[in-house]
């Protein structure tokens, strides 16, 4: 049987997503009967060429550098996966997107003439053609196991699109929305991540991204006519997730009514 030639890159990331792949332990020998490693820094530090079967993409872009690997990658590999918020929406440095990216490098570096980055910090999706997102901050690992499975038997993925709150019921966990008036993401955000943050009486915070169809206006106006504020409805919605798209709209929205 011929293997799958893998690729893991990273971009601007924390390497947490990384690190789901490597927590497989077990599973992931498994996977190494089918697949061949050919690219993964976090692992080993053999590299070998492309072409790539299927590349698993980490971190956003923030610099040109970064937007030029992006596109050479692309150019060799057949499937591209994004993993993780960085790679599908921009991650928590997306918050450099609505403020002066120069002050905080003046800020934070002595030498800031010598640090060439971008103004902003984007998606995957935005330089290149991407086939599959994988969410989540960090992902889950049964999703990324039973990603890298579909694509060795050359099928699509079968990962969750319904809400938070899908998996708060199943858990039977008490709605803070209702319960507390809490700005809760989970009715916009993807399942995932089994409605951890609920279950210890603290409001989804959006980590898996936008849901399919998700409403997040309407979210916004039922939060708002509680005891939220614009602004906290604005924090909640700027966070890992900041620039997926829905989220940015709404919280852009917000931010322009309350100015």
């Amino acid at each position: 049987m011929n293997k799958k030639r893998l690729g893991v890159f990273k971009f601007a990331s924390c390497d947490g997503c990384q690190l789901s792949l490597l927590s497989c332990e077990d599973e992931l020998i498994e996977l190494a009967g089918k697949i061949e490693i050919a690219h993964f820094l976090e692992a080993s530090s053999r590299v070998d060429p492309g072409p790539f079967d299927v590349a698993l993409i980490e971190g956003s872009i923030t610099t040109a550098l970064d937007a030029k690997r992006i596109r050479d990658i692309r150019r060799q590999t057949k499937t591209l996966v994004t993993i993780g918020a960085c790679a599908t929406a921009g991650g928590i440095q997306a918050l450099r997107n609505w403020s002066d990216h120069e002050e905080f490098i003046a800020s934070v570096y002595a030498h800031p003439e010598y640090i060439e980055t971008l103004s902003t910090s984007t998606p995957i999706a935005d330089h290149v053609a991407v086939d599959f997102e994988l969410r989540g901050c960090p992902i889950d690992r049964h999703q990324l196991l039973e990603v890298l499975a579909a694509l060795i038997a050359d099928r699509s993925p079968r990962t969750p699109r319904h809400s938070v709150c899908i998996e708060c019921k199943r858990r039977g966990t008490v709605c803070l929305v209702v319960t507390q008036g809490l700005p809760c993401l989970g009715p916009v955000t993807q399942a995932g991540c089994g409605a951890i943050c609920p279950v210890y009486d603290r409001p989804c915070y959006g980590c898996f991204g936008p849901a399919a169809q998700a409403n997040c206006p309407a979210l916004s106006t039922h939060h708002l006519a509680g005891k939220t504020t614009e602004t906290q409805m604005i924090h909640a919605l700027r966070n890992m997730n900041a620039a997926a798209n829905v989220f940015q709209i709404e919280s852009d929205r917000l931010e322009s009514e309350s100015t």
